[in-house]
């Protein structure tokens, strides 16, 4: 029995691995770098790092890694097991990092921040993008052109200029498109509906480049001289 919180084991091995959460010891070296544990099963896994061994293997894809516990959250991939729910609607992730993320959608939370010009996000992949808005970073290649994008998505979307893909289908008629804000505004040749609105006079219209143009015409107004 432990003296300090009254832990009981049945092994005198483990009462002695127990008591370093008290005391702090450490005495597992790694031979390679500063790391220290206190059990060695913990340096065992860090050794991995040094040495690339990936002992976990699925048996599904050949996805291999060295951590037990990432070979379980992959296996959710293959199986679509999502046990963490959100408790303030019904989504529902297969990682509890994917979960933090989608709470921060309810409480507004923007933990990420541009050092260049205050601007936060709330999960690190759009600050991230964010910042090749100031280095002018585009990372993402075009490998039947010269075009390059800061964002995956606007690679994705130009690619389609290439195979003729048009993955956005309307549902009245046989429409369709290689982008979705084209899509968007086809449908509403058949609703009726004018979501977009000029700030200036209150002008609406159906489609984006309807409005474009109307907002050259109170942009040359200020630009005629007056009598």
């Amino acid at each position: 029995m432990c003296g300090e919180c009254g832990y009981r084991t049945s092994q005198k091995s483990y009462l002695s691995r127990h008591m370093r959460t008290h005391t702090g010891g450490k005495p597992y070296k790694c031979d390679q770098c500063d790391y220290s544990a206190a059990q060695k099963p913990h340096l065992d896994r860090h050794l991995r790092k040094h040495s690339g061994e990936k002992p976990y293997m699925c048996g599904e894809c050949g996805y291999r890694t060295s951590l037990k516990s990432l070979l379980s959250k992959h296996m959710r991939t293959h199986t679509g097991e999502k046990s963490y729910k959100c408790d303030q609607c019904d989504y529902f992730a297969a990682r509890k990092s994917n979960l933090d993320r989608h709470l921060r959608t309810h409480t507004g939370e923007k933990p990420y921040m541009c050092g260049e010009c205050g601007y936060r996000a709330a999960q690190m992949s759009d600050l991230s993008k964010h910042m090749r808005t100031h280095t002018g970073e585009k990372p993402y290649k075009c490998d039947q052109c010269d075009y390059s994008a800061a964002d995956q998505s606007w690679l994705v979307k130009h690619k389609r200029k290439h195979t003729g893909e048009k993955p956005y289908k309307c549902d009245q008629c046989d429409y369709s498109a290689a982008v979705k804000h084209h899509l968007i505004d086809h449908q509403t040749r058949h609703s009726g509906e004018k979501p977009y609105m000029c700030g200036e006079c209150g002008y609406r219209a159906a489609q984006r480049a309807t409005l474009s143009n109307h907002m050259k015409t109170h942009t040359l107004w200020r630009k005629t001289p007056q009598v």
